[in-house]
């Protein structure tokens, strides 16, 4: 059991779920929010994210990105502690598994909406699973063609933030698109962050991940300015939501959201080694959950 625990890379939890919370601090925020909704999100969710750790598992390994040359994070397929059919089975009973809980979540959340809504919402559910199985698996994974950058400010900004909005109070105005755009900007620095640690070997390997196209020094560049630019939307939000700006109380709580993410743009550089951006992966998650928190709490007590 622990090689599948392992497997599904539980330190990446954190950021999956740092959406669907945001949208639901929002909605009860603004006085509606239902537990059972947020809890079968957040199911939903974790479902999600291990399969796409699953799958990524499987199809680095297949695609020979997880070679002998990658010394950081080592996988379970490559490191033989599950062999690759194995993997490819549980890829598509974890795949399952996620719709499943996906129709219960729409199940019990979109019982009095139309069915052009439950048409768009199960639409929705199976691009989820598509982005996050073909980010590595197939012939041509678009992760390795440098669009994993944008996927994951889809899915992991918008679609969690506003979709779990949605279910809570089946509307989307769109001031809520400022906090999900933060979301996912944090949620692309993670992924870059991973793409730097992972460079040479994805180099050698033929993975054209951002940092391979534009080299490691601008790499970090765009690591710091996607850090930045993270940040602003949730500022944003209070410009247009809070005219004349929100208590005092709030801007604290935010600030101390924003202050140990900024300052890891003074922490990283290029000169680091794949095993000293590693840690930073975990610390740029819990940084961007702690982030939400935060401001969710904000706007709760407004």
């Amino acid at each position: 059991m622990n090689r599948w625990v392992e497997a599904a890379r539980p330190r990446t939890l954190p950021l999956a779920v740092a959406s669907i919370m945001l949208g639901n601090l929002l909605a009860y925020s603004n006085g509606k929010f239902d537990w059972i909704i947020a809890a079968l999100a957040i199911l939903t969710t974790v479902g999600l994210q291990v399969l796409s750790n699953f799958a990524n598992d499987y199809g680095d390994s297949a695609n020979g990105i997880d070679n002998q040359d990658r010394k950081v994070a080592l996988r379970a397929v490559q490191t033989g502690k599950i062999n690759r059919q194995e993997m490819k089975q549980v890829v598509i009973l974890t795949a399952c598994i996620s719709f499943l809980m996906g129709i219960g979540l729409l199940a019990y959340s979109l019982q009095r909406a139309s069915w052009e809504i439950w048409i768009n919402f199960i639409g929705l559910g199976i691009a989820c699973i598509l982005a996050a199985i073909a980010y590595t698996v197939g012939k041509k994974p678009y992760g390795y063609m440098g669009l994993g950058d944008l996927s994951v400010f889809i899915f992991f900004g918008l679609v969690g933030t506003m979709g779990t909005y949605f279910l809570q109070t089946q509307s989307i105005p769109f001031h809520i698109v400022y906090p999900a755009s933060g979301c996912g900007l944090l949620s692309v620095a993670v992924l870059n962050l991973n793409n730097l640690r992972d460079l040479e070997n994805d180099k050698k390997s033929g993975k054209n991940s951002i940092p391979v196209r534009i080299g490691k020094t601008k790499g970090f560049i765009y690591q710091k300015a996607l850090l930045i630019l993270g940040v602003l939307p949730f500022i944003c939000y209070h410009l247009v939501v809070f005219k004349k700006g929100p208590s005092t109380v709030g801007n604290l709580l935010v600030l101390l959201g924003f202050y140990p993410i900024i300052l890891m743009i003074r922490e990283l550089n290029s000169k680091m080694t794949p095993a000293e951006i590693d840690p930073y992966l975990k610390k740029t998650a819990l940084r961007t959950l702690l982030l939400i928190l935060l401001f969710g709490i904000s706007e709760i007590i407004q």
